[in-house]
């Protein structure tokens, strides 16, 4: 599988940081979340990337092998975004 990346509007973060004694090198705050992990690459030059990544359960991973429902899903989330909603009669179904 391919790995795409977008390497457009990269900002720097930190400048001359240096890993401590256990060659670990501290992130900030605001670029790590809860749950998060992280693929890391690294490129010729010695350019390392951090890809963030987080884990979906897997009751819940057959959404996003389905395109199909993923799609409306998606549309779902927006057309409620956009106030375009209306009641059903939960019974009734």
């Amino acid at each position: 599988m391919a790995i795409s990346f977008n390497t457009e509007n990269f900002v720097r973060i930190s400048k001359g940081v240096k890993p401590d004694n256990k060659k670990r090198v501290v992130l900030p705050k605001e670029l790590v979340g809860e749950d998060i992990t992280f693929h890391i690459y690294s490129n010729s030059l010695g350019q390392i990337l951090l890809d963030p990544q987080i884990s979906v359960p897997a009751s819940e991973a057959w959404l996003f092998k389905n395109h199909e429902a993923l799609d409306l899903v998606r549309q779902g989330l927006s057309d409620a975004a956009k106030g375009k909603i209306s009641k059903v009669d939960l019974k009734s179904l």
